[in-house]
């Protein structure tokens, strides 16, 4: 068992599966982190359970957050439709299903992890790529809060600084399908699609849907995904 530990963060889709079978690839022993945030498509959660079973992590948690509370997303306000566009008519705006300050919360409580368990890794599957045009999945923001990390942690003021990983922040999503079909992972357990229903059947229609099954054509290979 590898003495190098990390922490991973899972939604149960298809850049975090990746992400993890690359850690586990370069020798880590990897804690998988998932977040109920009150997301409308919950079935994300056990897909994340379930590939980290799959895929060898040594301890796998669930953090409950309501940012229902604060809204001002398609993904955690039902008032709120989620757009639904091909490829071609996704831009550069950031579109509603981005979540207010998500990718901070998410990285400051895996950050408590880490120290808590002694390691200075943590994963995370950040596209500046083939993305929505999110602000929180660029290079110069994962910098930015590993720069403050090293700054509000004890391990990093007494010389253990913490690294955040980020290895598919310039792939596209072909690139990202070809990487995970090399290290085996089992795409047809992924759930990526930002409204998918109970059973993790995706709608084919949102932003999310269009990215990854064009991935999938680009990069060769048949798409796993099951559809709605």
């Amino acid at each position: 068992m590898s003495d190098r530990k990390a922490v991973v963060l899972v939604s149960g889709g298809l850049d975090s599966a990746t992400v993890l079978a690359m850690a586990r690839e370069q020798g880590f022993a990897c804690y998988t982190l998932a977040f109920d945030y009150g997301q409308r498509h919950r079935s994300e959660l056990q897909a994340s359970a379930r590939l980290s079973k799959a895929m060898g992590a040594l301890e796998h948690k669930v953090v409950n957050l309501d940012l229902n509370l604060i809204g001002g997303s398609a993904l955690t306000d039902m008032a709120i439709d989620v757009p639904e566009r091909d490829v071609d008519e996704i831009d550069d705006n950031i579109p509603v299903t981005y979540v207010p300050a998500r990718n901070t919360v998410f990285l400051s409580i895996a950050l408590g992890w880490a120290e808590v368990l002694e390691a200075s890794d943590i994963f995370i599957g950040v596209n500046a790529v083939d993305y929505s045009g999110y602000p929180d999945c660029r290079p110069e923001y994962i910098a930015a809060f590993a720069n403050m990390a090293n700054l509000a942690t004890k391990a990093g003021v007494e010389g253990q600084p913490l690294a955040i990983h980020t290895p598919l922040i310039e792939l596209t999503k072909a690139q990202i399908i070809k990487q995970g079909m090399t290290l085996g992972v089992d795409y047809s357990q992924t759930v990526s699609c930002y409204q998918a229903d109970a059973e993790g059947r995706a709608c084919g229609r949102c932003d999310s849907c269009s990215l990854r099954r064009q991935g999938f054509i680009d990069a060769g290979f048949p798409d796993p995904t099951i559809y709605q």
